[in-house]
């Protein structure tokens, strides 16, 4: 076939493959969920030992100075094995110490607005309005039965996923192929990104290779930037908020610091929302320190800020508050709370790589403004 008519002949076959999606979506869509379905074991799989070699490869790193002897496939078993104790062991303490703390917490939440609700009544009584039916439908509730339901729902909340996935033995042949899938990514990773680059610069061209083993070098750095930050992070913001309010006998210390770590992982929304709580806590148990929760929280934060923050973490994946609050909305209106924290490391990656392709081009085109640019970047991320 002549060169000349390949390309409009490959763009009026995507033109009319693209038609034909778009005029039949339920087809397609049910098509796209089959196949997901079926491939769910390996893409969980995959994206579990994606998540898990961030610290696999931190602990690899540090283990390699020491046992100058191991190889490096022991070296990667032994961190393997030291990442899933941790991990067994967060979730064991979260079993054992967060869970039935935070359910007394709830529960007394709720028994505590039972009883000062009268007293709100009376107050809203006081201001002219009308509580009629508020009061009606209050005392329609019962309480026994919801703070039941919430000490149910509390103590079962980590065990859910294990009591769904052992329900069907497809379920746990899934699982089963999922941390099989994992297992061996992390233990043979060498390997297999020595394959996948052999195959790559096989089958493309090397300036094509070149750009996507710079694409996933830069995804993985970006995504392991900003994991370890964020843990940093959680850590130490949710100790000081303990710390903070115990020192300054604010009440539910413990709740208001589990849902700032928790929060800590949505950068500039999360802790609007985890201060709101706190002080929503604090209106419910001492109305009168309300104003003194805002301030503790707030001095906290600014310090942890200003002062720990940047030397411990730094600027884990350079984006700029606008561009982070727009990954939080995205991610969270496309995927909810996972699309929250993962759309920020892509916004940042989609950042760095659009930075590149601008240096390139003003490069070639214009070659004192890419300079100028050059000389600012030095001070200022083009993102920010």
């Amino acid at each position: 076939m002549d060169k000349s008519y390949k390309k409009p002949l490959l763009l009026i076959t995507f033109g009319v493959i693209l038609f034909a999606a778009f005029n039949n979506l339920n087809y397609v869509a049910n098509f796209l969920k089959s196949c997901i379905g079926l491939l769910a074991p390996i893409l969980s799989g995959l994206l579990l030992a994606f998540v898990l070699s961030v610290p696999v490869r931190g602990l690899a790193k540090r283990l390699r100075r020491k046992l100058t002897k191991a190889t490096d496939r022991q070296i990667d078993m032994i961190s393997l094995l030291l990442t899933l104790i941790c991990v067994i062991a967060i979730i064991a303490l979260l079993c054992v110490i967060a869970i039935p703390q935070l359910t007394a917490s709830v529960k007394s939440i709720a028994a505590l607005v039972q009883e000062k609700w009268p007293d709100w009544v009376g107050l809203l009584q006081r201001y002219g309005i009308d509580t009629e039916k508020l009061s009606a439908h209050f005392a329609a509730l019962d309480w026994k039965s919801i703070l039941q339901s919430i000490s149910s729902e509390m103590n079962t909340v980590i065990f859910s996923v294990a009591n769904v996935a052992g329900s069907t033995v497809s379920a746990i042949a899934d699982v089963a192929i999922s941390l099989v899938i994992t297992f061996y990514v992390l233990i043979g990773w060498r390997e297999l990104s020595s394959q996948s680059k052999r195959a790559l610069y096989a089958y493309c061209k090397e300036s094509v290779a070149d750009r996507i083993c710079h694409i996933s070098k830069l995804a993985h750095d970006t995504y392991a930037k900003f994991l370890s930050g964020q843990c940093v992070e959680v850590m130490i913001l949710g100790t000081l908020i303990f710390l903070s309010f115990s020192v300054a006998g604010i009440p539910y210390a413990g709740l208001t610091a589990v849902l700032t770590a928790a929060f800590a992982f949505v950068p500039y929304i999360g802790g609007f929302l985890s201060c709101a709580f706190g002080i929503l806590f604090t209106l419910l148990a001492a109305p009168n320190k309300a104003l003194l929760c805002l301030i503790v929280y707030q001095a906290t934060q600014f310090v942890e800020n200003q002062f720990i923050y940047p030397h411990v973490v730094g600027n884990s994946v350079g984006l700029s508050p606008f561009w982070t609050l727009l990954a939080v909305l995205l991610g969270g209106k496309l995927f909810g709370v996972l699309g929250m924290i993962f759309f920020i490391p892509l916004m940042a990656l989609v950042s760095q790589l659009l930075h590149e392709s601008i240096e390139r081009r003003l490069h070639t085109r214009k070659p004192e403004l890419s300079n100028v640019q050059s000389n600012s970047d030095e001070n200022t991320d083009i993102s920010q």
